[in-house]
């Protein structure tokens, strides 16, 4: 089994299309919402396509930075740590003015416990990002869940149709940086990532770790769309490229369809087990067709089958994981 200190640098490790972007880029890069899943992987991916490409550039990642330990690590790769309530106007308006920012910021698991919360964090915040930065060019982080649940994956011409409160929150975000796209001529481009995979967290973990302890593994969302992580850090970055105003959508995650009885018979394959199931495979899932995102900016490298045996073989080895569920098979949108 590979560290995390390996897998950290798998997942920042910067493809040639990533360091010949960095070398077209002007300015600097301001990471918001910095200390979640992403990232701290995409703020090194950006630092080190631009050391590899030779140019000296600021990669500043903006959290509360609860841990003291993840500024400690960015700034030992190069990148800035700024702490900041993101929630808090007076702390936005103290940020450094970059031309580059992508936004990260978002709330999803436990939101229906806290409602307001989600709502603050997932369209109050976006307004207050905009606003101030109205003047750059963003990436913003969206999702797949805007879209309804379908027979067939949805492309970016799909009218949204959010279920559940969260993803009501997630299509506020979105109208919120059309809003201030339009009233300034901001350049945005509004990343809908569904899911992203990385082996201490993710659908592929959630769905081999049930195989694994024998657990049963719900059929009721019976497909999927996953990407490496590194993968769609990748596709964040090299999008600064393609923000435009009115704002550019982009459907970000694997080019394959995976029915979720396949993965488990996969991983049980591997694991040497008969996967158990549960449920039945409805007619319709959570589904996005990246076909877009594949003619602008390329594939995404890593295909499933990759991503399925390096995650088993991370469960198998007892890896340490982010305790995390997905929530995948959820149907009503209550995360």
């Amino acid at each position: 089994m590979m560290t995390v200190e390996q897998l950290e640098d798998l997942l920042s490790q910067p493809t040639e299309a990533d360091i010949a972007f960095a070398r077209k880029l002007h300015g600097d890069i301001l990471i918001l919402g910095a200390g979640g899943k992403m990232g701290p992987s995409l703020a090194r991916l950006a630092i080190r396509a631009a050391q590899a490409a030779g140019v000296r550039r600021r990669v500043l990642a903006v959290s509360r930075f609860s841990s003291a330990d993840l500024a400690g690590e960015l700034a030992a790769w190069g990148v800035g740590a700024i702490s900041c309530d993101l929630l808090d106007a007076a702390q936005i308006a103290r940020l450094p003015h970059l031309p580059n920012v992508l936004f990260l910021a978002g709330r999803k698991f436990g939101s229906t416990d806290n409602q307001p919360l989600t709502w603050a964090t997932n369209v109050l915040l976006p307004a207050m990002v905009a606003e101030r930065y109205r003047e750059s060019r963003i990436v913003a982080l969206s999702s797949g869940n805007v879209y309804p649940l379908a027979a067939h994956p949805a492309t970016e011409d799909t009218p949204p149709d959010p279920v559940g409160e969260y993803a009501q929150t997630v299509l506020g975000r979105e109208r919120v940086f059309e809003f201030y796209s339009a009233r300034h001529g901001t350049p945005v481009a509004l990343i809908r990532l569904n899911y992203a995979i990385d082996l201490r967290y993710g659908v592929l973990l959630d769905i081999g770790q049930r195989v694994f302890s024998g657990a049963p593994v719900p059929l009721a969302m019976g497909r999927v769309n996953v990407i490496w992580q590194r993968d769609a850090n990748s596709i964040c970055l090299r999008a600064l490229a393609l923000a435009d105003s009115p704002p550019r959508f982009l459907n970000v995650t694997g080019r394959q369809t995976l029915r979720v009885r396949w993965i488990a018979e996969r991983f049980g394959a591997i694991f040497g087990v008969e996967p158990r199931f549960e449920g039945a495979e409805a007619a319709t899932a959570l589904l996005s067709d990246s076909s877009l995102c594949g003619r602008l900016l390329g594939d995404p490298p890593m295909g499933a089958e990759e991503m399925i045996a390096m995650t088993a073989d991370w469960i198998r080895a007892g890896g340490p994981t982010l305790c995390k569920p997905t929530h995948f098979e959820v149907r009503d949108g209550a995360f």
